[in-house]
């Protein structure tokens, strides 16, 4: 990650999304910049001009973190921004190294027998990187496009940003395609900020963006995103529509990877609760998706 671009970027994005209004600041006339300017951020937060002008260059060397945190307050950077504000300002302190490869970290079979025992819910495990390591019967019924994509990897394990960008099925499958693209690029963004040096990260970013156009605008944006819950709709091609809802959590396993637990859940008592019936019923087979080392 190219560090001081990053942050660059970074806050002159954010910086371009608030109003003066927004900011309790007067609007003036000819304003020659989309949102706040420099010195009026540099108010906002309480330093010089000159000094938020440094920040904003990528200039993060010795910037306390009181500082920052006036800074995320004077953008109204929400709890993932801030975050990201953060892990981008520790990696650059940390300095640079080459990238090298994480440390492959085994799925104990406890968490497959959790998963499979989650018997009306199609439940997954992935990475940081969107690699989906580990899931139960449901899952690979639910999420069939997915598993079924030439963008699986040699052990059939799916990643979902690869899916999203780079299979032209996903169209159809995801109904709100945008609202998922835009949050899977969010994502690996916090995770590049949070592991700068994971090459195999980088291979992958760097692949979507040579073979995506949608996946570069979307990486130009610098949005940003930690946990992702809602409702996801799906286009299924056996039982048709799908509206799932489905939550984010944390999944520690050993090392400093991140890793989530996924579950897709229907509502009680509605058309969709009865397909991921049907979808049950038929997949009450053994999970296939290997558990072991990832990459």
């Amino acid at each position: 990650m190219d560090h001081r671009g990053e942050i660059r970027d970074f806050l002159t994005s954010r910086r371009a999304k608030i109003t003066p209004a927004q900011a309790g600041l007067p609007a003036g006339a000819r304003r020659r910049v989309p949102g706040l300017r420099r010195e009026e951020v540099a108010v906002l937060a309480g330093v010089s001009t000159e000094w938020y002008t440094r920040l904003e260059k990528g200039h993060i060397g010795g910037v306390s973190e009181e500082v920052l945190d006036a800074v995320a307050r004077a953008l109204r950077l929400d709890d993932d921004e801030r975050t990201y504000l953060f892990d981008v300002a520790r990696s650059s302190r940390a300095g640079s190294r080459t990238p090298s490869r994480r440390r492959d970290v085994e799925v104990p079979p406890r968490v497959q027998w959790m998963l499979d025992s989650v018997t009306m819910s199609a439940a997954f495990v992935r990475n940081g990187r969107t690699d989906v390591i580990a899931g139960n019967c449901l899952a690979r019924a639910v999420f069939a496009p997915m598993f079924g994509s030439a963008t699986v990897d040699k052990r059939g394990r799916p990643n979902v940003a690869r899916y999203i960008f780079l299979d032209h099925g996903a169209h159809d499958f995801f109904v709100d395609w945008n609202a998922a693209g835009s949050a899977t690029a969010a994502l690996l963004r916090a995770e590049a900020a949070r592991e700068p040096h994971d090459r195999a990260l980088r291979d992958l970013i760097g692949e979507l963006s040579t073979l995506s156009p949608e996946f570069r605008d979307r990486w130009a944006a610098h949005d940003v995103l930690i946990r992702h819950d809602g409702v996801k709709r799906l286009r299924h091609p056996e039982v048709g529509h799908l509206e799932l809802t489905f939550q984010d959590l944390d999944l520690p396993l050993a090392g400093r990877a991140v890793h989530n637990l996924i579950t897709y859940t229907a509502e009680p008592g509605t058309a969709s609760e009865d397909r991921l019936k049907l979808l049950t019923s038929w997949s009450a087979t053994p999970a296939t998706i290997e558990v072991g080392a990832e990459h």
